[in-house]
């Protein structure tokens, strides 16, 4: 026990160093400190009058500027999934952001979505630091550029800053070999010894889900906890951990000031602070006129190529997070009948989670390029694998497995019909399948459609696995070009829910 205690403190520390000379404040000082985070950022522009990095970075440059004693942090996901990253893979986001430069970022699931190669690019042309206590190369050792716990001092303060990286990343993301160490177990161990080192105030800076942000919280390692991935906007304070869920594309925002008061007795130094969180609707925000003309110039290039028409729908379509996440929707269903006859495929099965826009569409919508390439910014390629039934109901239990978390797993699907029990046991839901009008036959082998993240067991989808694949990552198209061109050779779709995905009793 001791050993592994040792270890993942070790790991927490990272490569850089937390010890050093600070000027600590005046006995009974106040010291005001002021701790802005973001996370979750995604589109580079506004959104109907909201987020986007320009106001994102005029919001930076105020807090900068009413308080020095400010540390602005990022707690993950950035790179990707967005329309202008879509290609180039993120470095929209290091360019907007090398403008006014995080304190210290985090990499969040997200930032792995084109490769670790892509990541480290990216990490060396920030302007910033990166940093996650739980990330190391596949033999343990620290990976070059990306640091551990820093301790800054800011208005003769020692604030120590852990950044937490997602544990579940290399089942959602493209990590390739890097070891993802438990995000709590390691995140609180590396709380505690910066405490033990010195540490006034502790910081964490957290790409974590909801679940495990409440572990956090409940270990009182944390004076403050910084937090994304679960694209909600939050504040709470237990009277020990000030907490604050970041939001989504800077829409709304939440600078957390500290009033510290740090006094002295019989040599004994204490520190106490009471928070104060701020609201900010970035709606009432003046873009940072640097960072808007960046984003103008980006705009005009996607403007220039996209916004071609390519058909209409007749029918409305729904690509809203949590419909796609839970429950056939029309444009899942349109996306998988283009996979499926790119393919010439029996069924196509796609993650709900790899459709983005996060929106609605009228019918008699005139849909363009611009569109689709919103809806698949991942750049995932079409593939043709062939497995036996007893393999496509594995992958659809794993697809139900996690449909009360809202998981990106859930399936979108052509060419069957399913019936699940979401109050089943996961791995005990699929109730029936039907394929093309008849009963799942556990021995038959079926040509199933489905995008090159999932053949390589993303999302779980591990049962995709050891077939026999007709259409590789090499040879396949984007799946964006196949929806495409499915649209643009009918001219007129009208996908509509019509059943594929029952629940029992329906």
């Amino acid at each position: 026990m001791k050993r592994t205690a040792t270890r993942l403190m070790a790991l927490a520390l990272g490569a850089t160093a937390i010890s050093g000379a600070f000027a600590l404040p005046a006995l009974a000082d106040t010291v005001k400190i002021t701790i802005f985070g973001v996370g979750d950022i995604y589109q580079f522009q506004e959104d109907h009058g909201r987020g986007g990095f320009a106001r994102m970075n005029a919001v930076a440059r105020a807090e900068r500027e009413a308080n020095p004693n400010t540390i602005y942090v990022m707690d993950g996901d950035m790179l990707s999934p967005s329309l202008l990253s879509g290609f180039d893979k993120g470095q929209n986001t290091i360019d907007l952001t090398n403008i006014v430069p995080f304190d210290y970022a985090v990499p969040g699931n997200h930032e792995f979505d084109f490769g670790p190669a892509n990541f480290m690019d990216k990490m060396a042309a920030s302007k910033y630091p990166w940093g996650a206590v739980n990330i190391t190369n596949a033999d343990g050792s620290p990976i070059a550029g990306l640091g551990g716990t820093m301790m800054k001092e800011v208005g003769g303060l020692k604030i120590a800053l852990v950044p937490i990286a997602q544990d579940t990343s290399p089942e959602v993301s493209t990590t390739g070999d890097l070891k993802f160490l438990d995000s709590v177990a390691t995140g609180i161990a590396a709380a505690k010894a910066a405490r033990d080192a010195g540490a006034d105030l502790v910081v964490g800076v957290a790409q974590t889900p909801v679940t495990q942000d409440r572990e956090l919280i409940a270990s009182h390692a944390f004076d403050v906890l910084m937090s994304g991935d679960d694209h909600q906007y939050g504040t709470s304070y237990d009277g020990i951990t000030a907490y604050v869920e970041t939001s989504i594309d800077g829409r709304f925002l939440s600078p957390l000031d500290l009033m510290v008061d740090v006094t002295e007795k019989d040599g004994k130094r204490s520190v106490k602070w009471t928070p104060n969180f701020r609201f900010i609707d970035t709606a009432n925000v003046t873009p940072d006129p640097e960072t808007q003309k960046m984003v103008d110039a980006f705009a005009q290039k996607l403007d220039d190529s996209l916004n071609v028409v390519i058909g209409k729908t007749s029918t409305p379509l729904d690509s809203r997070r949590n419909v796609v996440r839970g429950q056939e929707s029309a444009m899942g269903d349109l996306i998988a009948d283009a996979m499926r006859a790119a393919t010439n495929a029996d069924i196509a099965i796609t993650n709900g989670g790899g459709i983005r826009a996060d929106r609605t569409y009228d019918a008699g919508t005139e849909l363009t390029r611009r569109d689709i390439l919103s809806e698949l910014p991942f750049g995932n390629v079409t593939v043709l694998t062939q497995i036996p039934g007893s393999q496509v109901l594995a992958a659809l239990e794993n697809g139900f497995s996690q449909v009360e978390q809202g998981a990106g797993r859930f399936p979108q699907v052509s060419g069957l019909q399913v019936v699940y029990d979401p109050t089943a046991p996961a791995g005990s839901r699929v109730a029936s399948v039907m394929i093309n009008g008849a009963a799942l036959d556990p021995d038959k082998l079926y040509k199933v459609a489905t995008n090159d993240y999932m053949l390589a067991g993303g999302d779980g989808y591990t049962a995709f696995g050891g077939g026999k694949v007709l259409i590789n990552k090499g040879n396949g198209n984007l799946m964006a070009n196949d929806v495409m061109d499915y649209v643009e050779a009918k001219g007129t779709i009208d996908p509509k829910v019509e059943g594929r995905i029952k629940t029992v009793g329906q």
